[in-house]
């Protein structure tokens, strides 16, 4: 049934979006607070970057002249910020609509969603840690006064400080009882993510093996499985941090370990919140990784794409230190309105 057919049978249904008006009025407001700019940056594209974890909605577009053209519709804003940030804009954000395909029939995921993205100068991945502390925990003032404590579907969530930090590393000896030794080769510069080693851990483990499967689809079967239904759920909002370098198509690696990269998510009560992580600032690292992902693309049934070239061009003129964010808004109302489903949160879903 039609969102609108619910809301005119069920008036206490609308409470749900008079909390979405509260919660982006809350994040302008903590924005506002520390002069962090609100930009705009449009939705349809001539081009994108090469993630091979994305699959991108295309559309034509036709000209006065009955020329056609193709456009994508984005999904994130980062690629057209981190340009502002090379063109001499400073600390940004933006909230707008962002599109993936593939990302239907799941509690968490919906092909159209709502995203806030921020992103700071002279800035790393600890930064925008403390930032999005803050800001949750500002919006549940707002929100829930002076409660700290959010209940999200029997789960009990503590919001003061400290939270529980846990690296990769770390989140996979615990509870999978697999070391990254065992996984990646660091002795190996050109390739030090065999995809035979954690093809073999997978085996045993009993997960299904293609003969085409990714080092990355590997590790997401066993990641999503055996480690992320244990973040969030301990009574605090986890932070899991230092990914493997192939889940982070755009992040800077650790300077002591190129295995790693500056990246971390936030989970409260199962949700997966926020992904973020220092950005990757290297022309040449960032051109050799969008060839990586580009070959991966054209040799998977996904839909095939324009690179974004400018975007290299960009970074090539010079992108700041810098980092950034991603967080689901729809996800973040979820949290507050203690829902099961992303479709409990959206207008006109069917």
């Amino acid at each position: 049934m039609p969102t609108w057919r619910e809301l005119k049978n069920n008036s206490q249904l609308w409470d749900v979006f008079y909390l979405r008006q509260q919660i982006i009025s809350a994040i302008r407001e903590f924005f506002d607070r520390k002069n962090i700019l609100e930009v705009f940056t449009p939705i349809l594209q001539p081009a994108v970057i090469p993630e091979s974890y994305h699959e991108v909605f295309s559309t034509t577009l036709i000209d006065r002249k009955l020329k056609k053209n193709t456009r994508y519709l984005i999904p994130s804003p980062e690629v057209s910020i981190k340009k502002l940030l090379a063109a001499g804009l400073t600390n940004c954000f933006e909230i707008t609509r962002c599109f993936r395909n593939r990302e239907s029939g799941s509690n968490f995921h919906n092909p159209e969603f709502t995203s806030l993205e921020w992103y700071r100068t002279a800035a790393t991945y600890f930064d925008i840690m403390k930032d999005c502390e803050e800001l949750i925990l500002f919006i549940n003032e707002k929100i829930n006064k002076n409660n700290k404590t959010l209940i999200y579907q029997n789960y009990t969530v503590d919001l003061t400080l400290p939270w529980e930090k846990i690296s990769v590393a770390q989140a996979f000896k615990t509870y999978s009882n697999i070391s990254l030794a065992e996984i990646t080769d660091v002795k190996n510069k050109n390739n030090p993510f065999p995809t035979k080693k954690i093809a073999e851990i997978a085996r045993k483990k009993g997960y299904r093996i293609f003969k085409n499967n990714t080092w990355e689809e590997f590790f997401n079967q066993i990641y999503l499985n055996e480690i992320e239904p244990h973040l969030g759920v301990n009574g605090k909002p986890t932070i899991i941090y230092d990914y493997p370098a192939p889940l982070a198509a755009l992040g800077k690696l650790k300077k002591n370990d190129s295995r790693i990269v500056e990246r971390f998510e936030i989970y409260l009560g199962r949700i997966e919140l926020a992904d973020a992580c220092t950005e990757l600032t290297n022309y040449s690292e960032q051109k050799r990784r969008f060839k990586a992902s580009e070959n991966e693309i054209v040799n998977s049934t996904k839909n095939q794409i324009v690179v974004d070239f400018d975007f290299l061009e960009a970074l090539k003129s010079g992108l700041p230190d810098c980092a950034g964010i991603a967080m689901g808004i729809d996800r973040l109302i979820m949290l507050f309105a203690d829902k099961k489903s992303i479709s409990d949160t959206l207008l006109t879903f069917e």
